[in-house]
């Protein structure tokens, strides 16, 4: 077995994707913890450790309402029943309803039905079928990209926790249902390849620090895009990380060679949402210098931010968006997530500007769906493209797992008091503040922060308490994969090197949603101790 603090082995592993290099973090780890009292803690990936439970016991009780009505059909035929009917279903549902027993699943369900009828103006009948034929999964989703009342509840939903909530905008957005955020990111990048909007070797921008597969994605031969980095890398005059954009990385996105700019909001890793004079720059670039710029923002950690503004709404024209439910409702397993364009935008308007041999070919492959394929969103050929477009017919994100998003963002729209999202939000607050107080390294106080995962420069703090000559020692003797390495096979802890997610090389990524308070409270001293380690080991070498 090679020696997990060699030098060669060091190198050629920091090579990897940090979540490949976190199995072999987790079997150091794991074989620490067997050797010793030492307690296994994983902090490497974001995986919630909490469910939101009351939209799950309402689907379930829904489900018990959709097999009433489909045993309606056939009720003498043991364990057939029939596909459900929508005459008189939403009088049956309100008789279901008032006769449950008080619980949090019956209120919630209540609300749901009482939201959507009365404030998304959804037709009774329409909307309790839907919701019936949907949990019970017994047609192909129509229409495949979304289903018609799981798209307003959703266009809801983003515009309240998007930043729209004041104005009540935005609700026009169409909405493609996709099997998680992952999804989403494979779709947006084939269908933007396959309608030339970018293409081999085109000049496209990442703002990193970044989630690993936008970084991995644009390298791969079908694609092998020119990247720009925007970095916000960079200490300020103190020596702190804000995790903001200069102003002069911002500007470098006025080229209007570039096409594409990738970027999440809150980021991930280092857990800050964008300011809000970065956002003004953003938009003053695209609209003054590169007004063909897509953008792709992944807003998945926006309902752990306060105050957040999304580009979704501050620059509609431009942005595609990817939302997933997974992180905020611990329901990674499930898949759920969308992407929303406006329904005017730019990407529609590159298309119809495409040279005529291009819009010929793109009207060769989407022929099948329509007659004038120049009039087809992009939207909808994403969705076409997500099922090579021969089977666009049987595309869309299976309707039980629709129906989940559905009571999850009404769930959140009855919320008019944020109960949930303070919850949320005080509980990653929590255990940020017990992993950074007991690194003793110092957290500046920060609107901007968001919390959801940290990420600690070793090399700042080594200088900051240390100085500067032990810094230089520390980054001349070791490589940067060590700290990780040595937290799993001496501590029992995996987290993920930030180099791997393009953050400073020296820095490590924790997440704060997947362990208990007291666990990061052993994690912050654990690393505290490992950079305590190396300042021994650099004294004795003097």
């Amino acid at each position: 077995m090679e020696n997990h603090l060699d030098k060669d082995y060091e190198k050629r592993l920091s090579k990897m994707s940090p979540f490949e290099i976190k199995n072999e973090l987790i079997r150091l780890a794991q074989n620490d913890s067997r050797k010793s009292s030492a307690t296994f803690l994983n902090a490497g990936r974001g995986n919630p450790n909490w469910i939101s439970y009351d939209a799950r016991e309402a689907f379930f009780l829904l489900g018990s309402f959709a097999m009433e009505e489909c045993k309606r059909v056939y009720q003498d035929t043991p364990g057939i029943a029939g596909c459900p009917s929508e005459d008189g279903i939403a009088d049956r549902f309100e008789e279901f309803i008032a006769n449950q027993p008080e619980s949090e699943a019956s209120k919630l369900l209540a609300a749901s039905y009482k939201y959507s009828t009365e404030h998304l103006k959804a037709d009774r009948n329409e909307l309790v079928l839907e919701w019936v034929d949907g949990i019970i999964g017994d047609h192909y989703p129509t229409p495949p990209r979304i289903l018609k009342y799981t798209e307003k509840i959703s266009q809801a939903y983003l515009a309240q926790e998007m930043g729209e909530r004041a104005k009540g905008e935005g609700r026009e957005y169409d909405i493609f249902a996709t099997e998680g955020g992952t999804a989403a990111m494979c779709y947006i990048f084939d269908s933007l390849q396959a309608n030339h909007l970018v293409e081999k070797g085109d000049k496209i921008a990442l703002m990193a620090p970044l989630f690993t597969p936008y970084l991995e994605i644009p390298k791969l031969d079908r694609f092998g895009f020119d990247v720009v980095t925007i970095s916000a890398n960079p200490v300020d005059a103190e020596g702190y990380h804000d995790w903001q954009y200069t102003d002069e990385e911002l500007d470098k996105l006025r080229d209007p060679s570039i096409k594409l700019v990738c970027l999440i909001n809150p980021s991930n890793p280092p857990s800050y949402r964008l300011s809000d004079d970065n956002l003004k720059r953003l938009v003053d670039i695209v609209k003054k210098d590169n007004p063909n710029l897509i953008v792709v923002t992944d807003d998945v950690y926006a309902t752990f931010a306060t105050n957040f503004k999304s580009l979704m709404y501050e620059l509609p024209y431009n942005t595609i968006c990817v939302y997933s439910f997974s992180k905020y409702f611990g329901a990674t397993g499930w898949r759920l997530a969308v992407v929303a364009t406006a329904k005017d935008n730019v990407m529609d308007k590159l298309i119809a500007q495409l040279p005529e041999t291009k819009r010929k070919q793109l009207a060769r492959r989407y022929g099948s769906l329509t007659l004038d394929a120049d009039k087809l969103k992009f939207i909808d050929r994403m969705v076409a493209d997500s099922r090579d477009v021969a089977l666009n017919h049987t595309a869309g994100l299976s309707t039980p797992q629709q129906i989940m998003m559905s009571l999850f963002a009404l769930k959140c729209l009855i919320d008019t008091d944020d109960v949930y999202k303070r919850k949320m939000q005080a509980m990653i607050h929590d255990r940020l503040k017990a992993l950074w107080d007991n690194t003793g390294f110092t957290v500046m106080p920060d609107p901007l922060r968001v919390g959801y995962y940290s990420e600690i420069d070793m090399l700042v703090w080594a200088k900051k308490i240390y100085g500067d000559k032990f810094a230089e020692w520390l980054r001349k003797t070791h490589n940067p994969l060590d700290v990780t390495l040595r937290l799993a096979a001496e501590k029992g802890i995996v987290v993920l090197n930030g180099s791997g997610f393009a953050g400073p090389n020296w820095s490590i990524r924790t997440s704060e949603a997947n362990l208990n308070r007291d666990d990061y409270a052993t994690i912050g001293r654990q690393v505290r101790a490992i950079l305590e380690e190396y300042y021994k080991e650099y004294s004795e070498s003097k």
